[in-house]
């Protein structure tokens, strides 16, 4: 945090300084007490299983002050302690205090799928001409954003950052923190529908970011997305929209796109310029994320041939094509899933030069609501006319992916086993070096145990 200071914090959240001095310059957030900094204002937030004011003492033995909800009396302490009524809610109105700020454009990136990879993408299109600030690891909640944008600085020219929402009333929330000039939303799909209920609630949700959106701003919808495509006038959206995709009508769109060994080829399209892209990843919702990166460095001045230069090198830290000197090619997507991204995931594997197998080892996806057998199922018929050699499935809710393929007699080898650590040690068995493995479910499945294996053995 640049040039705030004790009294600053006191102002921003309406709190009480009940010790300590006010000149106290505070230059970062924390909410661990373990990764406490010298200059730190700890925020005890109050999760559901820990209540982290138990931690105070420990973290102001390095920190410079704490907010506290839960000392109501005098306090006799060399540090600061601002007391307020609700850690979480004043960590907030400092994100949004600190956002008055500055005066830089905002990029907002949200969606049910790829947030993560678009704004690296957006980020690293910007940055081929801008100074260019944006949300680091998953800090893109309602703790998250605020803790991001405190670390905001003068010599940022313009800031991209994500937005994820798992319940209804949260993206006004940080909307309204953030509040965008540009916002960009990817797919709409199914996760989180166990609180959402419904895609198009979801959808809703999703575009309530235009609620904050600064006058004259854009909107940036994927075309691709069915539910997107008519979000306009489902939604009756009056800012300026611009779409992106992969078909003609789009905005901006690819076209000739190839799949090579480890990276795409494609011309991205908007009016009459054309310009080739060679981007250092995989699958078609990749490329849409990367004309979408392409779409937002345009409209804020940078020319697409300028921003198309360094995604040749491009470095995404969700899939990874892993490969094994003599052993074989994995794909690590084991960070997270949902029906969506675990179809595109397929589609990267499919979409492969391989001389050998192609084998997706598959786990339970979580947070999908009633439906969740029938989402699984739909995983099972979408592999039905995949060109896969063997499908390995972990979990419960996945045993209805090897049903749906064992009732329609595919040709597709369908195995199951009894924790990672087995399945594992058949891979290692089985697979050969011109072979290719995909390894996808939901963070809960801990299939990075699996990954992790096969990259010691």
């Amino acid at each position: 945090m640049e040039n705030i200071t004790v009294k600053d914090i006191v102002e921003m959240t309406g709190g009480i300084l009940m010790c300590g001095d006010e000149n106290t310059p505070v230059t970062d957030i924390c909410i661990n007490s373990k990764e406490i900094k010298e200059g730190d204002l700890f925020v005890p937030i109050i999760g559901e299983r820990v209540d982290a004011h138990r931690f105070i003492e420990s973290a102001l033995e390095i920190g410079a002050a704490t907010l506290t909800s839960q000392h109501n009396g005098v306090v006799v302490a060399e540090k600061p302690y601002i007391r307020v009524d609700d850690t979480a809610e004043a960590l907030k109105r400092i994100g949004a205090r600190i956002r008055d700020r500055f005066t830089l454009p905002v990029v907002a990136v949200t969606g049910s799928v790829g947030k993560t990879t678009t704004r690296e993408m957006i980020t690293q299109a910007l940055a081929s001409a801008k100074k260019t600030f944006h949300t680091e690891k998953n800090y893109n909640s309602q703790i998250g954003v605020p803790i991001t944008i405190s670390k905001l600085t003068s010599e940022d020219e313009i800031a991209v950052l994500e937005l994820g929402i798992s319940e209804e009333g949260q993206m006004d929330i940080l909307s309204e923190m953030v509040r965008p000039d540009m916002a960009v939303v990817t797919t709409i799909g199914v996760a989180h529908i166990e609180f959402m209920k419904t895609q198009e609630n979801i959808r809703k949700q999703k575009l309530s970011v235009v609620h904050f959106m600064k006058e004259g701003g854009t909107l940036f919808l994927n075309g691709d997305d069915a539910l997107l495509k008519d979000a306009v006038q489902a939604e009756g959206l009056t800012c300026r929209t611009l779409f992106y995709g992969t078909e003609e009508w789009c905005d901006y769109y690819a076209k000739d796109i190839v799949y090579h060994e480890s990276f795409t080829t494609f011309i991205c399209v908007h009016g009459d310029e054309e310009i080739e892209v060679k981007l250092n990843t995989l699958g078609k919702h990749n490329v849409g994320n990367c004309v979408v990166a392409l779409a937002v460095a345009n409209e804020n001045g940078i020319p697409m041939s300028v921003a198309a230069k360094d995604f040749v090198d491009f470095a995404g830290q969700r899939q990874q094509i892993i490969r094994i000197e003599n052993k074989f090619t994995m794909i690590d997507d084991t960070y997270n899933a949902s029906p969506d991204s675990m179809k595109a995931s397929i589609n990267v594997l499919c979409d492969m030069p391989c001389e050998g197998r192609r084998v997706a080892v598959l786990g339970d996806m979580f947070e999908l609501g009633e439906n969740e057998v029938l989402y699984h199922k739909e995983i099972g018929e979408f592999l039905l006319d995949k060109n896969l050699d063997e499908v390995v499935v972990l979990g419960n809710l996945s045993q209805n992916i090897k049903q749906v393929l064992e009732e329609n007699e595919t040709e597709i080898k369908v195995y199951t086993f009894s924790d990672n650590e087995e399945a594992a040690i058949y891979l290692l068995a089985t697979m050969k070096p011109e072979d290719i493995v995909l390894i996808k479910a939901s963070n809960g499945m801990k299939l990075k145990e699996i990954v992790n294996i096969l990259k010691s053995e």
